[in-house]
């Protein structure tokens, strides 16, 4: 009989401050220590409070989304005896990550009034670092110094360095597949993980993120890249230029890729392409692990065979509008103060533009506004700046960086472990799944859940 609790440190059941505490036997791991982007000050974290002061063995970070990691300077202030452990890749993004949050944090104490931020420090990030134990992929390792409980990164194909962690100890097994995508992405290959059906597990601890809809079942990535491609290109030919609001983790180089792929085969026009914002620096090591993780594109280096051209809203470089030209520029929700909303104020109303959507974009965020808007409506880019007409064309498409309902319900089934624990979706995605696999359950906030 498996001896184990989830606990789910959510502040309520949604993708928001992801973590997730485990208790295997007398071993105590903490999955995961995010941020929720739409809170602000103390109820951006989760519920950190609940767990006792240097109580935990170790902390695991499954990838470098702000939702997974960006609390994880205060859980480890928290939790000084804990080990701490995520793939190499997701070290160096995170501690990237980790210190533009600082900066964002000082810019919205000044702006916003938020006395609480920052939450951290970047010295406190520095002093931090060497605490951090890289694990590469399928190579067990020991979580806790009794050697009682072990962990298993295996690659969950979401971005550069995610992982889904079987964890084994006490007699019990459980896997959590973290962010997920089974498919190849133009760039990072799809999820490699073992043939869980075949080891009884406990319990699987899933993420729902798309289960509140289908995907259309005529889509292909090829089909949707082919879409893409084309209403650039054409845009282009028009005299127009392209806007493409990216993630600077994931999805900004992604797109690069796809763009210069394409450019390289002749089925897109050379053209300049512009990033900007975190992006650039996120790019700058996913090129230096190019030749040390599973790729659609081996060996690629985005800066240098591409050569995109760099530029930030806040440096000594403004990116400037010209036309014929294609901007990948963060952030993908075109939040406030952000490079892609900065740049928008100058390009949206005009109608030879193109404004393209690629990921997700919160419905409250001036992205999601501009995404349910019609042709001629008045956008508040930000709320301090006077609103702008949305006279360009505006596309959307379906290049997620999270597997299908589909495919995750596929994936749970095989499984087919004694419990399904899901997380990480809205109530609709969830109460879905919950619907779909039998001895699957939706936890509780706060409230032990025993496996």
């Amino acid at each position: 009989m498996a001896d184990a609790r989830f606990t789910l440190l959510n502040r309520a059941n949604e993708i928001g401050a992801n973590s997730y505490l485990l208790e295997i036997g007398q071993t105590r791991i903490v999955i995961d220590a995010g941020m929720h982007p739409k809170e602000r000050g103390p109820l951006a974290l989760p519920r950190y409070e609940e767990i006792p002061h240097d109580s935990l063995d170790a902390i695991i970070i499954s990838h470098s989304h702000l939702d997974h990691v960006g609390t994880l300077p205060i859980l480890m202030r928290d939790q000084p005896s804990a080990r701490v452990f995520m793939t190499p890749a997701t070290s160096a993004l995170a501690d990237a990550l980790l210190h533009n949050s600082v900066n964002v944090m000082k810019s919205q104490r000044t702006e916003l009034g938020i006395e609480d931020y920052p939450l951290f420090t970047h010295r406190a990030i520095e002093e931090l670092v060497p605490r951090i134990e890289p694990r590469d992929y399928e190579k067990p390792f020991d979580l806790d110094w009794s050697g009682k409980t072990s962990a298993t990164f295996y690659d969950a194909g979401h971005i550069l360095g995610s992982a889904g962690v079987l964890l084994e100890g006490n007699g019990t097994s459980l896997f959590y597949s973290g962010d997920v995508h089974f498919e190849d992405h133009s760039l990072i290959r799809g999820a490699r993980f073992p043939e869980l059906g075949d080891r009884s597990l406990d319990a699987l601890i899933v993420e729902t993120t798309r289960g509140d809809a289908p995907r259309n079942p005529q889509y292909s990535h090829q089909r949707e890249e082919e879409r893409f491609i084309g209403d650039i290109s054409r845009c282009l030919s028009d005299g127009g230029s392209v806007l493409i609001p990216v993630f600077a983790i994931g999805k900004t180089q992604e797109i690069l890729t796809m763009l210069h792929g394409h450019q390289k085969d002749g089925s897109l026009q050379d053209a300049p392409v512009y990033i900007g914002g975190l992006s650039t620096k996120m790019t700058v090591i996913y090129d230096k692990f190019s030749d040390s993780t599973r790729r659609s594109c081996p060996g690629f280096k985005i800066l240098r065979d591409m050569n995109p051209i760099t530029g930030n809203r806040r440096g000594r470089r403004r990116i400037p509008l010209e036309r014929g030209a294609i901007y990948a520029l963060s952030s993908g929700m075109m939040t406030e103060k952000t490079t892609s909303n900065g740049f928008a104020r100058g390009f949206i109303n005009k109608p030879e533009n193109m404004l393209l959507f690629v990921g997700y974009a919160d419905p409250d965020s001036p992205g999601g506004k501009i995404r349910a808007a019609q042709p001629g409506d008045r956008i508040r880019l930000d709320e301090e700046l006077p609103e702008v007409p949305l006279n360009c064309g505006v596309n959307i498409y379906d290049f997620s960086g999270h597997a299908p309902r589909d495919q995750l319900l596929e994936f749970m089934q095989k499984t087919n472990a004694r419990k399904t624990i899901l997380v990480h979706g809205d109530p609709s995605a969830l109460e879905w799944f919950g619907n779909q696999i039998e001895r699957s359950v939706i936890p509780s906030p706060g409230k032990p859940l025993h496996i």
